[in-house]
Order: C-alpha cells, then structure tokens, then sequence
C-alpha cells in the first residue's frame, strides 16, 4: 500500500466551511471538525434554511450561507464539501476555479468527463483538490497491507461489503440513478476500490467487468434504520442497484473479485477482504461504516501451509477513520506536490466503476448507467 502523507501542525487552525448538511455532513464532518483542534468551522452552506441554521446554532457557527458561491474569497482555508453525488464535480469545481481548496468525499465524481471537469478546476484555479474514502484510514485496513507485504507477490484479492439490511435513505436522492449515479456499487464499491488499488500499485487494470442486482432496493425491511437524510421526500421506487458484483484484472496478471451489497439474507453487516500472495494469504473481518449490526471485533488472519495464526489488532472506536483523515488534512493542505493526486487516483477507479456498469447491462442500452455516459430516455 502506497504510504499516507504525515499530518503537519500548521501556525492557526485550519478555517473550514462545510457544504452540504445532509446526513453526512451533519453527522460525519460537522462534529468531527468543530471538535478537531487543527480545524475552526467558521462557515456552512446548504440550501435549505432551517437546516443550516440548526447546525449553525448547534456548533456556533459565525456563519452560513446558501450556496458556495456567497462564500466571500479567502474567508476559509478549506471546503469539505458533503453534497448529493450529483452536485459533487460541480460544486467543488465552482470553489476550484475560484481558488479556494477543496475536500470532496467520495464519490468524488460520477464519469471521468467529471474527473476532467475537476482536474480542469484545479489547475485553472491554482488550487488544491484533496478526496478519497476514509477506509483507509483504518488500522485494521492498514494492518492488513502490513501482512500483504509478507506474502510475496500479489495473485488475488477477494474484497466484499455485504450488508443485511442498509439500503440507504429510501425514498430519497440515494436511491435514484439520475441524483446518485448508482447504488451499491459507487457507494460501498468507491470504499472498496479504494482500499484496494493501492495495493495492486500503479499497475494499470486492464480489464474490469461485472454484474448488478436490484432484489432488495425497494424491499421496506431492507432499509438502513440507523441512516437517514432530513427531507429525504416520500417513498419513490428506487432504480439503481442494491447488488453490484464485480471482477478485474490487472496487466500484472492480478485479479480482483468484489462484491458490494446494501442488503441481503445475512444475519450481520460484514467487510471481508482476503489478500492471496504467492507466499501464503490474509484475511481480515470487520464491518466498514456505521452500522451497529455488525461484526462485533475485527480479527485479521494469515494462512501459511495450512496453518492459519490471528494477528494482533489495535482496538478503536467506530468512525476513528473518519478522525484520524482528518489529522492528515492540515499536512496535505499545506503541500502543493499534492495537486493532481486526487484526481489521479479518481480516474482510475471511476473508469472501473464506469466499465463494470457498462458490462452490466449490455441488453439495456436504454437503461444505461449515467457512468457509462448515458442517461435515461
């Protein structure tokens, strides 16, 4: 796995404004960042008034505006942007292009005519894009890139995010194809790919296909009770994929093999991934997110000659990912051999979400993924 750059404290904490209240915003950045004493929230922006005004008043915000371009220049340092999926590549390269740095989580983009969008902003603007999934940011996930390093080369990796029941905000933007671009699989699979990529390194993925499934998507009892965005609207049928199966290969000779589901017949919400060296194997069990149906402690293994041994874990709190990318944010601020990274790493794992939705549905032309570069007729 590629090493992470050290966390930096700058002079004054860094000024950051949050766009976009939804559930994300309010429950991952917001708190997050009001309690981090490298960050001063000093702005929010969201639309909706009676939201950003609670969440000005509950984290004494000074202040709060409507839309990022009433964001005065050079108020903040820094825009964590938590918009809906659709409003991601267009949001953040409105602030890009006008000089103002940017963190957008994932999806951080839709198409790659979105990653270009974006990397056009970032140089235009002179500015800085920082993206990417928390789950790297685990140390269990980092753990396990420890032990990959002692099975020689690489040969397989079996990754997998399953959930019970958690297909998202039902009813609401999560669910439609149009505002989301996708359901499980640029959801949860964003998660997954990037955890996974870095360890295949640079190599390119030659060949990426896979399948999808929607068994679940409009099933009541499939929705994730814990998970809910305010104004999430009524109950409008979902379109997009609660299943997403996928399986990649590398011009190495490596294959991938990933499954991202937001619900399904097992009893707890399970994150598996089995690294397969030339040299032996290691697996880890844990659960990604927040989820509290969920495997109750992470245990990694390593399988040699047909002995398998656990290997110590660190113990952490649910969501201490979330913190601990947020030590990094300052560092990787304040270093400017950073532009560009983003938006490389987007590319690549954009154009293997866009393949395998195009995969999925060769029969379908009129139902093509909005990744694929189609939109519904």
């Amino acid at each position: 796995m590629t090493a992470l750059a050290p966390a930096t404290t700058p002079d004054r904490p860094v000024r950051v404004a949050v766009a976009g209240l939804g559930w994300a915003g309010r429950e991952i950045w917001l708190p997050r960042l009001a309690a981090h004493p490298g960050f001063e929230v000093t702005a929010l922006v969201d639309p909706q008034p009676v939201v950003r005004d609670t969440a000005r008043d509950a984290h004494a915000v000074p202040f709060a505006y409507a839309d990022v371009d009433d964001l005065p220049v050079g108020a903040v340092d820094l825009v964590v942007v938590a918009v809906p999926n659709h409003l991601h590549a267009t949001v953040a390269g409105r602030l890009l292009r006008r000089g103002v740095p940017v963190f957008l989580e994932k999806p951080v983009c839709l198409t790659s005519a979105e990653a270009e969008l974006l990397a056009d902003a970032e140089r235009d603007g002179g500015s800085l894009l920082l993206a990417g999934s928390a789950a790297r940011w685990r140390a269990d996930i980092r753990a396990l890139a420890e032990a990959a390093d002692e099975l020689g080369p690489i040969r397989h990796i079996d990754v997998a995010w399953v959930r019970a029941r958690g297909v998202p905000d039902a009813g609401g933007w999560f669910t439609r194809r149009d505002l989301s671009g996708g359901g499980a699989l640029v959801d949860l699979g964003w998660h997954l790919l990037d955890t996974v990529l870095p360890m295949l390194g640079p190599t390119q993925v030659t060949h990426a296909i896979g399948s999808v499934s929607d068994d679940f998507v409009n099933d009541s009892a499939a929705h994730a009770a814990w998970r809910s965005d305010a104004g999430a609207g009524g109950r409008a049928r979902g379109d997009v994929e609660d299943t997403a199966r996928g399986f990649l290969l590398t011009a190495d000779g490596v294959s991938v093999a990933l499954h991202a589901c937001w619900a399904s017949h097992e009893s707890l919400d399970r994150t598996t991934i089995t690294v397969h060296g030339a040299a032996g194997s290691a697996t880890l069990r844990c659960t990604f997110g927040f989820s509290p149906n969920r495997e109750p402690t992470p245990v990694l293994t390593r399988t040699r000659d047909g002995e398998t041994v656990r290997l110590p874990l660190p113990e952490e709190p649910i969501g201490v990912e979330y913190d601990r990318q947020l030590d990094a944010l300052p560092g990787l601020l304040a270093d400017p051999a950073g532009r560009g990274a983003a938006v490389a790493e987007t590319r690549r794992t954009i154009d293997i979400i866009e393949r395998i939705y195009q995969s999925a549905r060769p029969t379908e032309p009129e139902r093509q993924h909005v990744l694929a570069g189609h939109r519904d007729r």
